[in-house]
Formats: structure tokens, C-alpha cells, sequence
């Protein structure tokens, strides 16, 4: 295996136990994006050794990872890295949907404290910040989605439901760090390579996601749970919508 020192955290995760945290968004990162491919044997022991730790929360993390559907058991293979298809991902791109949405409309119902909604505004106004430049790369894009995805962690924290936080979490196969069109091999694969390539400006996806982010926020302080509820649902299944396209395209 590969060294796996020194990458970020890939979502957002508990922080009740560091190691299996560290070990879990690395490894997860890792399969997403290739470089475990599908089929390869994952050791307790050669993971612990490449990262420091000891088996425990290597074993922990393999376990998560089982119940993402990420990796396979058995008894004889043990632990297996799955074949993540295109399919896949719309699915969880779906269950996200579903599961953001009630999240943002239980987040208007019990409340946001003023820390909080400075906190979403900020991420906002990051996002905002960002494609006013004008200018786009993939560290720029890269940016774009750290604001982003505070944005989306935020709301989920806020809904106060750790069930549907535990859920969403299941729904996250992919590191959103960027484009899933050109950064999960899953979905690149079927994505013509001019669909794939990083623009000079701000792409016009990007543009409507950021619109979305400022349409829900506006109805967060408005305290419209209906609308904050509903903005959400088509926010993340228009993202589901443009992968299915972008790969029907050739």
C-alpha cells in the first residue's frame, strides 16, 4: 500500500476518537479515488503500521467502512475494497438529498443560535468571495468546496438529529474536494474529457450552486422551515441531475 501520511479529513466526522477518524477519511479517500483499486485486500495490521496506530481503530475504521458499503467482509478474504459504480454514486447523491433536506428543515425548527448563522453566513460569504474573483483553477475550486461544505455540515449539525447526521455521513463515498465529475474515477470514467476539464472562470455550475447557498440561507433567516426544506432537496438533486447528464454526453 501506498503511504497514506498527511492527507486531510474528508468529511466531516466525530471527534469522540481521533485515530479511528484520521484512519477512517484517509482510507476512505483513498478507495474513492482510486488508488486502492477495487478487489485489493485491506490489512488491519499493514494500515496500522503505514499510519502509526495501533489495530483498534484500524479495525473500527474497516468496520465503518463495511457498513458504507465501501468495503466487503469474509472470512476467508477478509477485508475487500468494493467496486464503487456510477450507480452508486447517484444513489447516495439521492439519499443525501433526501436526508439534507429534512435536516435543514429540522434546523429551522428548533433554531439557529446567533453563533451558528454567523457561522453559515461566513461560509456563504466565502463561497461568494470566491467566484467574485472571477478566476478558477483547481485550487480555487478546491477552496469553493471547503466553503461548501461547511455550509452542508453546518445545516446537518443544526437539525440537532444525530441519526440523520450518522446517515448522511454513510452517503458521503466521496471526498468533496472537487468536481465529482473529473475527481471520482467511478463518474469520470463516463464524463467526455472537454466536460472534465478545469475552465479559467467559474464554471456555471458552481454559479447555480452558489445561488442555492444564498437562497437557503435567506430562507434559514426567515425562519421558513418549508422552504429551507425544499430549496435543499433540489439544491443537491440538481447535482444529481448534471452527473447523469455530463455522462450521457459524448
Amino acid at each position: 500500500m501506498k503511504s497514506i501520511e498527511d492527507r486531510a479529513p474528508a468529511a466531516d466526522m466525530p471527534s469522540a476518537e481521533p485515530a479511528t477518524t484520521t484512519v477512517l477519511t484517509q482510507v476512505r479517500e483513498l478507495i474513492v479515488t482510486g488508488t486502492i483499486g477495487p478487489g485489493a485486500r485491506l490489512a488491519a495490521e499493514a494500515i496500522a503500521k503505514d499510519l502509526g496506530v495501533s489495530r483498534t481503530p484500524v479495525r473500527s475504521a474497516l468496520a465503518v467502512l463495511t457498513a458504507e458499503g465501501l468495503v466487503s467482509h469474509s472470512m476467508n478474504r477478509g477485508y475487500t475494497v468494493r467496486d464503487i459504480g456510477f450507480r452508486d454514486i447517484l444513489d447516495a447523491v439521492e439519499a443525501r438529498a433526501v436526508l439534507e433536506a429534512r435536516a435543514c428543515g429540522l434546523s429551522v425548527d428548533y433554531g439557529w443560535s446567533d453563533e451558528e448563522l454567523r457561522a453559515l453566513e461566513a461560509d456563504v460569504e466565502g463561497g461568494r468571495a470566491i467566484i467574485a474573483e472571477g478566476q478558477w483553477s483547481e485550487e480555487i475550486e478546491h477552496a469553493w468546496y471547503e466553503a461548501n461544505r461547511g455550509f452542508h455540515s453546518l445545516i446537518v449539525r443544526a437539525s440537532r438529529n444525530a441519526t440523520i447526521r450518522n446517515a448522511v455521513r454513510m452517503t458521503l463515498i466521496h471526498p468533496i474536494f472537487g468536481d465529482i465529475a473529473r475527481t471520482s474515477p467511478a463518474v469520470a470514467k463516463f464524463v467526455p474529457k472537454r466536460l472534465r476539464e478545469i475552465p479559467a472562470e467559474p464554471p456555471q455550475h458552481i454559479l447555480d450552486s452558489q445561488a442555492d447557498h444564498e437562497a437557503i440561507l435567506s430562507a434559514i433567516r426567515d425562519d421558513d422551515a418549508v422552504l429551507a426544506e425544499k430549496l435543499m432537496l433540489d439544491h443537491v438533486l440538481k447535482g444529481k441531475a448534471r452527473l447523469a447528464a455530463c455522462a450521457t454526453r459524448r
